[in-house]
């Protein structure tokens, strides 16, 4: 029993050099956690970034610092004809002379965003298809423009919802959180910013607002689907539904002179004869407004933005146009309560998809996303 005492004794003492040994063990920790040197990172997403805005005719590139001052822009033609890596190798070089002209080289870049009409999916980073650019087919744009970058982090997006986010984080929705985005051209694209946030879906092709069905069973859309808001509301649309109001009976219409004259109309016709009091033309322009503002009416249910913003080229009809989609939007929301997103055009201009695209990537860097 004596012994088994002392070997009791023996234990107990022998407990506190455990902790001691390990207190000790604690500094070098300390200091080597506090080595500034040991994260990079940083300095790295304090870069300089590119941000390309891919088009079936041209390609847009600009340099950005991280604060998103512009440092410069250039354009190169797509020549889409010569096929993926053709094109990818222009904006390779495009951008590393662009960086260069900016006093910098690839070392300084942090980032690229590329903005790209769809189909894609955009999580992987590929081209599934475009009606732009035939040969891009299942191509895996986003590595082969990194790789042409000194392999730098890069994401590749929708181009309307790159434009989106440029508007968001830059332009006319800076100071919300949660934003409305719809272009008006050829066709009706979007995005939608949610709790600070792009809404991107399963594989990034969320937002096709232009596709929202307003009218069952209307006229064709581009897409196969009838009665698209893009039908209806797009520029080219709006043009067309004048054509044949004017082939159906419009003899009267200044807008027959033209289509006699030009062989066509453009939206801009219509607006501007709408102006001078033309009614047929007054008829169309309100057709168009109030399928926007029932575009206006569904988003609200569907994810209450504080602001619905437009861009495109069919934003030249001016504050008319914001006007009348105001005045539909408030004939046809609830009445249950005050309902008053702010319905505005965008501000950012013809560099809205270079500013989204570097935009996005210093995004998506800085969380990261990349």
């Amino acid at each position: 029993m004596i012994m088994a005492k002392a070997k009791t004794k023996k234990t107990i003492k022998s407990k506190p050099t455990r902790p001691s040994k390990v207190v000790k063990a604690k500094k070098p920790v300390k200091k080597s956690a506090a080595k500034p040197k040991a994260k990079p990172a940083p300095k790295k997403k304090a870069g300089y970034f590119l941000g390309i805005d891919l088009g079936g005719t041209n390609v847009k590139i600009g340099c950005f610092d991280s604060d998103m001052n512009l440092l410069g822009k250039t354009s190169v033609p797509t020549n889409i004809d010569m096929g993926p890596q053709y094109v990818v190798d222009q904006m390779g070089l495009a951008g590393k002379n662009l960086l260069s002209s900016a006093g910098l080289d690839i070392k300084d870049l942090a980032a690229i965003g590329i903005g790209t009409p769809g189909p894609a999916d955009y999580k992987k980073g590929v081209i599934i298809k475009s009606a732009n650019m035939p040969k891009f087919v299942d191509t895996p744009l986003r590595d082969m423009v990194s790789k042409a970058l000194g392999n730098k982090p890069a994401i590749l997006e929708n181009d309307a919802n790159v434009a989106c986010w440029g508007e968001f984080t830059m332009g006319a929705g800076k100071n919300v959180n949660d934003m409305i985005f719809m272009t008006l051209g050829t066709g009706v694209g979007g995005g939608v910013v949610c709790n600070g946030r792009l809404v991107q879906g399963v594989s990034g092709n969320a937002a096709e607002l232009g596709h929202v069905i307003i009218y069952p069973g209307g006229r064709l859309c581009n897409c196969g689907q009838r009665g698209c808001i893009e039908a209806y509301a797009s520029a080219s649309a709006t043009a067309a539904r004048a054509v044949e109001a004017v082939r159906a009976g419009g003899t009267d219409s200044s807008l027959k002179h033209i289509l006699d004259k030009k062989g066509t109309l453009t939206s801009k016709d219509v607006y501007q004869q709408a102006a001078a009091g033309d009614a047929l033309a007054l008829q169309i322009t309100e057709g168009t407004a109030e399928a926007l503002a029932i575009m206006c009416v569904n988003m609200l249910h569907t994810t209450e933005p504080a602001q619905i913003v437009f861009t495109g080229g069919m934003i030249a009809a001016g504050e008319v146009l914001l006007q009348r989609i105001r005045h539909h939007f408030q004939q046809w929301v609830w009445k249950l309560k005050p309902e008053n997103p702010e319905i505005c055009f965008a501000t950012l201009g013809e560099d809205t998809g270079i500013i989204g695209a570097a935009s996005l990537a210093r995004y998506s860097l800085l969380n990261n996303l990349i």
